[in-house]
């Protein structure tokens, strides 16, 4: 029987699968991408008409029978959008945020590279969307992240070298977690770097966590480990909205010695 919830509020993740879509939902809005990454879930938006047909006939079983549910008003299509929640859940501890020792030196001796929070967010995103196919950072995603962007939920990292951006990433706070889009860099590992600058900013605040989404190598070789998808629900209904991180420029040479050691 087909499971319908009203709201994200409503979805019971206890039974949902572990490595695919937990559900389908059309509604981009601001507030209701907001509210989905609080409930602990985040959106993959279908490219075009023809990966939207290809969610309704890969999953239409599983949504018939209920394993997958569908969120929203029934007058909008929800297979425009899939909504995952993985289990585990791979993410990478703030405090476990480091810069390998060859990165670390190179920090250190290269041509200055400084970094900034939120100086250039609408930049980020779209250097993370360029050439990406399927180009899951659809236009209408796009305009929801700058709206949560303007009132403080979406956030980016920033990596300069003089004037030039190099390298950044972007994601969404929900209480003490920070779930990454994405990232990219110009310069050699300059996206690291903006990953260990926002852990650092994002940390000092009271984050405690970088959800990054999809497991892989280059995930795994950043840090990131499973974490059981009940405790990672768990955290974010436990504590609180954390207050935004500091935005003001700082020199990349401080993360050398690794976030959180207090040094500017």
């Amino acid at each position: 029987m087909i499971r319908r919830c009203a709201s994200w509020e409503e979805l019971d993740l206890t039974l949902a699968p572990t490595g695919g879509p937990v559900a389908f939902c059309g509604d981009l809005s601001p507030e209701n991408l907001l509210a989905a990454y609080r409930a602990g879930l985040y959106p993959f938006p279908a490219a075009d008409p023809m990966l939207r047909d290809l969610n309704e006939a890969l999953f239409e079983e599983q949504v018939a029978d209920g394993q997958i549910a569908l969120v929203g008003r029934e007058d909008v299509d929800p297979y425009t959008v899939a909504w995952w929640s993985p289990d585990p859940r791979p993410v990478l501890p703030v405090a476990g945020m480091r810069l390998g020792r060859t990165l670390a030196k190179q920090v250190r001796n290269r041509a200055p590279w400084s970094t900034s929070l939120n100086r250039a967010f609408d930049e980020v995103v779209e250097a993370c969307r360029d050439g990406r196919e399927p180009r899951w950072l659809t236009g209408e995603l796009v305009d929801s992240l700058a709206r949560l962007h303007a009132s403080g939920w979406a956030l980016s990292a920033e990596v300069w070298e003089e004037v030039t951006l190099v390298g950044g990433v972007f994601g969404v706070r929900a209480g003490p977690v920070l779930s990454l889009d994405s990232m990219f860099h110009r310069r050699s590992n300059a996206a690291k770097v903006a990953l260990a600058d926002l852990a650092a900013r994002f940390g000092q605040v009271g984050g405690v966590l970088l959800d990054t989404q999809f497991d892989s190598p280059q995930t795994r070789g950043i840090g990131a480990g499973p974490l059981p998808r009940t405790r990672y629900l768990d955290l974010l209904r436990a504590t609180p909205d954390l207050p935004p991180p500091a935005a003001h420029p700082l020199p990349a040479r401080r993360l050398a010695g690794g976030p959180g050691d207090g040094r500017d």
